[in-house]
């Protein structure tokens, strides 16, 4: 018998199966009916085909630790909740199943060196706001007319041969709009054709064609990803002036501000200058002592520079400090591996391996006024957090010494087979004077206490009593709930008034674009993108990885290897989010 461990996922619960691969399909239903009560009769098994009583599993392809989803209610939720009829899988278009819980994501297809273009389309992709904003575009250009051969087909037609987007003529930002769409409706990869195509319209430069005559020359992710962001910044604009007046959607969820001092290092006396500068991303300089994110991000916010000093009527060396005044809830953070190498006349690739984190706290890289508002609630969301992991484990700890007691109650686990044996005599001692009445139980307390041993064994009358789940539940939730009004009554006014901002100064790693290779115009690049949960459920902590059409499940572990450090995958886009304010649910 050739026996694996598959994994069955039903209703939100992932079960381990051991499966006989050469049973058939009605004997692994047998088996998900032990553990889900889901009859056999009203049971869909998805793999890459539909799996049937007479289905011999040698035939599915089954592996160790692949996946399979079960459709089906149990037999009780059937009889009592009534629920609606179950849509199964071959009655689900190729959209519905796209959308199902757990589905795998669309990958693109390489259409020759056009990998730069489908990581970054995949990462940008990990922003809701920018679908759900794309899918409120209309393009306004009048100039901008459908194609002949969008006259002819639907949009769903033209979408169903790769080629969505052809009716939105020079417009990069419908294009996006469109290719999202069929992507959010389909599992398989598809090449980005008609996307590919409106970038090199918009942009000469991915035109470019190989040297070696043979196709497009490969490209720098990060230059595609700041042009797109730089289109979308022109086009997705806010129809409804919020009160933090901003007229972009770019600006409002990507955009940061700085606030830069620039002092003369050559002469003191000279006044320094302040001005305002806005940034969609920050910059991670490397240089040979950069080991990890928080120095490469010190070392492009703290620039020197030359110029004409007009006091001292010459070149003179200045320092440009930049400090945040305005922190966006979506921050990339562009780590500058390339520069240009005279001798080779190529892009170079800096190969140095830098550490970055899933968290990130930007307080110090802030202004002092900023700092002063946000980090008494940074350090609030920390004792939220805090405050979580205490309740969960005073639980737990509850739930443990009721078991034992309940265990000493029933003369059970007193004695442990892997206890010291004079800890064993002891504890059968203690047990038979219990036995024998209160006046034994009084010597036993006062045995142990010459003895130098614990004190706190309970006397006849006194035994200790537990909270009930419910009383443990109120209060975990009260305690909770304090500390999360504790930080919303932190918010300052300022920051009430710009929601969109960055109000924690933590951030949480969402994306990441790799290369690989040893320079920008060779190589491959590839995505990484963390799972989001359905609502009301926590993320498991997996990450997407899209590496062109291929798109697999990955282990949080596998973004720590990411650094760099030789010609291996190294991180050069990285995609924080904003640690959002918690949510208040009074009960």
């Amino acid at each position: 018998m050739a026996e694996i461990n598959i994994k069955v996922k039903h209703k939100g619960q992932v079960y381990d199966v051991p499966v006989n691969t050469e049973a058939n399909g009605e004997e692994l239903k047998m088996q998900l009916y032990s553990l889900t009560n889901v009859e056999p009769a009203n049971q869909k098994i998805l793999a890459k085909k539909m799996i049937k009583d007479d289905t011999p599993l040698s035939s599915v392809g089954l592996k160790d630790g692949m996946t399979l989803t079960l459709l089906g209610n149990p037999s009780a939720e059937v009889m009592v909740d009534a629920p609606q009829r179950i849509k199964f899988a071959e009655d689900m278009t190729e959209a519905e199943l796209a959308q199902l819980e757990g589905a795998v994501p669309a990958g693109l297809q390489n259409t020759g060196n056009t990998c730069y273009a489908n990581a970054t389309l995949q990462t940008l992709r990990a922003i809701p706001e920018l679908q759900q904003e794309l899918l409120r575009y209309t393009p306004t250009d009048s100039g901008v007319g459908p194609s002949a051969a969008s006259s002819l087909f639907s949009a769903e037609q033209l979408a169903q041969h790769g080629i969505g987007g052809l009716g939105s003529g020079n417009d990069l930002t419908a294009s996006l709009r469109d290719l999202y769409k069929q992507m959010s409706e389909t599992q398989t990869g598809f090449p980005p054709l008609m996307f590919l195509t409106t970038l090199r319209q918009k942009f000469p430069q991915f035109a470019e064609r190989a040297k070696n005559g043979h196709g497009y020359a490969q490209q720098d992710a990060e230059e595609v990803w700041s042009q797109l962001v730089h289109v979308l910044q022109g086009s997705l604009k806010v129809s409804d002036a919020d009160q933090a007046g901003f007229s972009s959607w770019v600006d409002k969820y990507m955009g940061g501000r700085f606030e830069i001092t620039t002092t003369c290092d050559d002469a003191p006396e000279e006044a320094a200058t302040v001005n305002t500068e806005g940034f969609h991303d920050l910059k991670c300089n490397i240089q040979g002592e950069t080991n990890h994110l928080s120095e490469g991000l010190k070392l492009a916010l703290n620039e020197k520079l030359e110029k004409t000093s007009p006091s001292l009527g010459r070149e003179a060396t200045y320092t440009r400090v930049s400090r945040i005044s305005r922190l966006p809830k979506y921050l990339p953070v562009h780590l500058v591996r390339f520069f240009w190498r005279k001798d080779t006349k190529k892009k170079a690739k800096i190969l140095r391996k830098v550490t970055f984190q899933h968290e990130i706290d930007l307080s110090e890289f802030c202004t002092d006024e900023l700092r002063k508002k946000i980090i008494p609630v940074r350090d609030q969301v920390r004792e939220v957090r805090k405050e979580i992991e205490d309740v969960e484990r005073a639980k737990k700890r509850q739930k443990r010494m009721r078991k034992e007691a309940l265990d000493s109650a029933n003369g059970e686990s007193s004695v442990r087979s892997d206890e010291p044996l004079q800890k064993k005599k002891e504890k059968e001692k203690e047990r038979e004077l219990k036995a024998s009445g209160p006046d034994s139980e009084v010597e036993l307390a006062k045995e142990k206490k010459a003895a130098g041993g614990s004190q706190d064994t309970p006397m006849a009358g006194t035994e200790e009593t537990f909270k009930t789940d419910e009383e443990i539940e109120k209060e975990r939730a009260a305690s909770i709930l304090a500390a999360k009004q504790e930080v919303l009554r932190l918010v300052h006014d300022d920051m009430k008034h710009d929601p969109s901002a960055g109000q924690t100064a933590l951030y949480e790693l969402r994306g990441v674009v790799t290369h690989q290779g040893s320079s920008a115009d060779s190589g491959h690049y590839t995505a990484y993108v963390k799972k989001s949960a359905a609502p009301g459920k926590t993320e498991d902590g997996k990450w997407w990885w899209f590496n062109d059409e291929k798109v697999q499940e990955v282990e949080s572990e596998k973004i720590e290897t990411l650094a760099g450090g030789g010609e291996t995958h190294s991180a050069l886009i990285l995609l924080y989010r904003a640690v959002e304010l918690p949510e208040v649910t009074e009960a």
